[in-house]
C-alpha cells in the first residue's frame, strides 16, 4: 500500500468576501499572526511526510510562488544583522517540500476542478491529499496525520469530519454514516449536502481536508455537474461509496474556517491566545477592553 507523498492544495478563488485587500493580496496570504494560512496547511501536509506540494492556484497569486520560494537577498541581510533564527526560518520555509504551481482552467468549475488539474501528476496507484487553502486545524497531532492513521488501517478514502449542532445543518454537507471502526472513524455511505436540521443524518459535518485513493479520479473525470452548476469533490466521493468503501475521520481539534471576515478575526485571536510568548498579555488586553 502506497504512502501519499502528494498534496493538491486548492488556492484558485477570488477571496471576494476580503476585497479590497484581497484585490492585490491572495486570501490565503492573509495572515494567521505571523504565517499566512496556506502555510498552515503545507505544514500539516508535511507533517504527514508529503514531499511534493501542488498548489493550483489563479491569476494575482505570484506572493504564494514568492513566499515559497529562496529569497538569497533578504536571508543575507539578514545574516548581517546577526537575525540568523530568521533567516534560517525563512530558509527552512522553503525547502519544506517540493512546490509544484499550476493554474487552475477549465469549465464546468468546482473544488473538483483543481484535482482534474493536477491529476496528471499523480500516478495511476498513488493516494493524495487534497486540502482547501482557507481552512485549518488547531490540533495535537495534525489533521493529515489523523487522515493518514485511518488510511494506513483500511487502505481506502478519507474525508475530515467535525461535530456540529444540528440545527446548522443547513450549512455543511452532512454525513450519513454506516459501521463505526472505533470512536473516531466510521465508514460513509453519502454525504447529504446542506440537508437542514429535520432531515440531517448525523450531526457529522464534512469540511476541508481528504485523503483519497486514486480510483476517485475517473470519477471525477466524468465532470457530472450539480444542481449549481459545478463540479464537486463531494459528489464524486458519494459515487465512489457506492462502489467501495469510503471513510470519515473525526478530526480531533479545534477547525478554523477562515473564509469571512468574522471566521477569520476568531481564528487570529485564539492562536494568539495560544502563544507561549505573549497569550497572557492577550487575554489580559482583551479581558480590560471589553469591560
Amino acid at each position: 500500500m502506497k504512502r501519499p507523498t502528494k498534496a493538491i492544495i486548492c488556492a484558485a478563488g477570488l477571496g471576494t468576501r476580503f476585497l479590497p485587500q484581497t484585490k492585490a493580496m491572495p486570501k490565503e496570504m492573509l495572515p494567521i499572526i505571523d504565517r499566512p494560512v496556506i502555510q498552515l496547511i503545507v505544514e500539516e501536509a508535511v507533517a504527514a511526510g508529503v514531499t511534493e506540494i501542488i498548489i493550483v492556484t489563479g491569476s494575482t497569486k505570484r506572493s504564494i510562488e514568492d513566499h515559497f520560494d529562496r529569497s538569497d537577498e533578504l536571508e543575507a541581510e539578514l545574516r548581517e544583522k546577526g537575525k540568523h533564527d530568521k533567516a534560517d526560518q525563512i530558509k527552512a520555509i522553503a525547502e519544506m517540500a517540493n512546490f509544484v504551481y499550476l493554474r487552475q482552467k477549465g469549465s464546468p468549475k468546482g473544488n473538483a476542478r483543481p484535482v482534474l488539474n493536477a491529476q496528471h501528476l499523480i500516478d495511476d496507484d498513488e493516494p493524495f491529499f487534497v486540502f482547501f487553502a482557507d481552512d485549518f486545524f488547531r490540533s495535537k497531532v495534525p489533521r493529515a496525520k489523523q487522515l493518514l492513521e485511518t488510511y494506513e488501517a483500511t487502505g481506502k478514502s478519507v474525508i475530515s469530519l467535525i461535530e456540529v449542532d444540528r440545527k446548522d445543518a443547513s450549512k455543511y454537507g452532512m454525513a450519513a454514516i454506516d459501521q463505526k471502526l472505533d470512536d473516531r472513524t466510521f465508514q460513509l455511505t453519502e454525504l447529504i449536502e446542506k440537508p437542514g436540521e429535520e432531515n440531517t443524518p448525523s450531526n457529522l459535518a464534512s469540511v476541508g481536508g481528504y485523503l483519497l485513493t486514486p480510483d476517485i479520479l475517473p470519477i471525477i473525470a466524468q465532470e457530472k455537474v450539480d444542481k449549481n452548476g459545478e463540479i464537486t469533490l463531494a459528489d464524486s466521493i458519494n459515487e465512489l461509496a457506492h462502489i467501495d468503501k469510503v471513510y470519515g475521520k473525526f478530526i480531533e481539534g479545534i477547525w478554523h474556517d477562515t473564509g469571512d471576515q468574522l471566521k477569520y478575526l476568531k481564528a487570529v485571536v485564539d492562536v494568539a491566545l495560544e502563544s507561549d510568548e505573549y497569550g497572557q498579555a492577550f487575554a489580559e488586553y482583551l479581558q480590560h477592553r471589553l469591560k
